[in-house]
């Protein structure tokens, strides 16, 4: 038996005993019956790599993956045994169990016709299996940070609620709009804007705006009642109705079926109400708190989400001992998200700015300690060093590099658009000289498309465009272009003019 397959036995075992008398939201049927549970898990991913967390699953969980119409996400089936190995997935952002999904929902013609199905909808689901995978998964998923104090620190972190792009509307409102600019700093990379129109209102609107020493102080006196709230994420340009008018009626309508207490911040359960043009998605969260937010603790102006860092790795597919290297690491995301996932290759973080090297070595240092303390024992360490280095000129030998995966600036928080045009064709020149002619490959990221596109045209000769993957990062249309280097050494331009430079 494997380590992961004990593991999730253990939680399992853990879970179905102690939640078996809790919660009293559907009967509690055999241990055996809930651990056979065969659910749908929704997952939202970064947009562009879809197909990338599909072959993850197939190749992690060995189920198959329908890629949503709706850009982002995935659907998979699994039993409730494999739902910790669902936890573990590099590519995911969040995770949801599917309550229902309609695949042509017969909207009706007017506004109050719509909302009035959406209340009786409510109460004609199949929540039962859907709540008892909730139960099981609340053992170990990864827990949210306090709102309360991410508003007084939103210069560090910004709030999310388990789905990337979604933001409580009254109460960290005011704390948002104070720091703009200071939220936008982690908001630009990670929460990809979708097109979509997301609200989180639930049941009566006064219900956020309870007084909370009155509500811990009849907590305190009466029994455990679950607290809940419904968020729509409404993307299409035919509905007669607005996100927030979908999420009122429904979560009143579920607040008067379970009897559950409605809280927009404190709450225990999150129903997602997915709708996609015609299509609807019933669901409710498993994760409070993006998947991403695994490898980094030091953020800086541009840092990259560890599911985007993982999809543009694995789109090189590395191979043991390859050596792979990130000359713009910024924070260090995608050279840690590589040293975790892909142990057996040999990993570099290098940038010219020392407060980003220096940042990158602290993310490294806090992932070595918790994984000390995870395991309980002393740590080898991880196959990564963090150096300080320029771009144009790379301490590294000629032809020595496997794999080449990094974030190059947009021109929009880091550099400009005018020194892309010099900084873009050095940067392409100097990749090719350290990575390795005929098997050498690059996965670059970049929203400067045309000035890419111009300086990659100058160097057919040594790098040979394989696939491009279209990306969403904070409202901004990029682009990864995965790139193969080709068998022509490199010669360097003062060569070709004649002149002999040592390399």
């Amino acid at each position: 038996m494997s380590d992961v397959q004990e593991a999730t036995n253990q939680l399992l075992d853990v879970s179905l005993h102690e939640h078996q008398k809790s919660i009293p939201v559907t009967g509690s049927g055999p241990r055996s019956e809930s651990q056979h549970l065969q659910v749908t898990i929704g997952a939202t991913v970064p947009t562009g790599f879809e197909q990338t967390a599909a072959d993850e699953v197939r190749e992690k969980l060995g189920s198959s993956c329908k890629i949503s119409k709706d850009r982002g996400k995935i659907y998979f089936d699994i039993s409730v045994e494999s739902l910790a190995q669902v936890h573990c997935l590099r590519s995911v952002d969040n995770l949801f169990v599917v309550v229902k999904e309609f695949k042509d929902y017969p909207f009706k013609e007017t506004k109050e016709e719509v909302l009035k199905d959406f209340e009786e909808l409510a109460g004609k689901l199949p929540w039962s299996d859907p709540l008892k995978v909730w139960k099981i998964n609340t053992s170990f998923k990864k827990k949210k940070t306090k709102r309360k104090k991410i508003n007084q620190n939103s210069s560090k972190e910004k709030t999310n609620n388990g789905q990337g792009d979604k933001t409580d509307e009254r109460d960290d409102k005011k704390g948002f709009i104070n720091n703009t600019l200071d939220s936008h700093i982690l908001d630009y990379y990670e929460n990809p804007a979708i097109k979509e129109e997301v609200s989180t209102l639930v049941g009566d609107d006064l219900a956020s705006c309870k007084d909370e020493k009155d509500e811990s102080s009849k907590e305190e006196t009466q029994p455990e009642l679950l607290k809940f709230r419904v968020t729509c994420n409404r993307a299409g340009e035919k509905h007669c109705f607005s996100s927030n008018e979908a999420a009122r009626d429904f979560g009143g309508a579920i607040q008067d079926y379970f009897k559950w207490k409605a809280d927009m911040t404190n709450f225990d359960v999150e129903v997602l109400l997915n709708i996609h043009d015609k299509e609807i998605v019933v669901g409710i969260a498993l994760t409070e708190e993006s998947l991403h937010r695994r490898n980094i603790t030091h953020f800086g102006p541009t840092t990259l989400r560890s599911t985007l860092a993982y999809g543009m790795l694995r789109l090189c597919a590395p191979q043991p001992t390859d050596i792979i290297v990130d000359p713009m690491c910024g924070t260090g995301a995608i050279p840690i998200e590589g040293a975790t996932e892909w142990s057996n290759c040999y990993h570099i973080a290098g940038d010219n700015n020392p407060l980003a090297v220096n940042r990158a070595a602290n993310n490294i240092s806090s992932l070595l300690t918790k994984s000390q303390i995870k395991e309980g024992k002393v740590s080898w360490g991880l196959p990564i060093d963090a150096v300080q280095w320029d771009i144009c000129n790379l301490p590294l030998r000629t032809g020595s590099v496997d794999i080449i995966v990094t974030d190059m600036p947009f021109g929009k928080r880091m550099g400009s658009k005018k020194r892309n045009w010099n900084l873009y064709p050095a940067c392409l020149r100097e990749m090719s000289r350290v990575c390795r002619p005929g098997t050498g490959r690059a996965a670059l990221l970049t929203q400067d498309k045309k000035c890419f596109a111009k300086a990659l045209s100058g160097m057919g000769h040594v790098w040979r465009k394989v696939h491009t993957v279209w990306v969403n990062i904070g409202g901004l249309h990029a682009a990864v272009y995965l790139l193969k280097r080709t068998p022509q050494a490199f010669i360097h331009p003062s060569e070709q003019d004649g002149e002999r430079t040592p390399w």
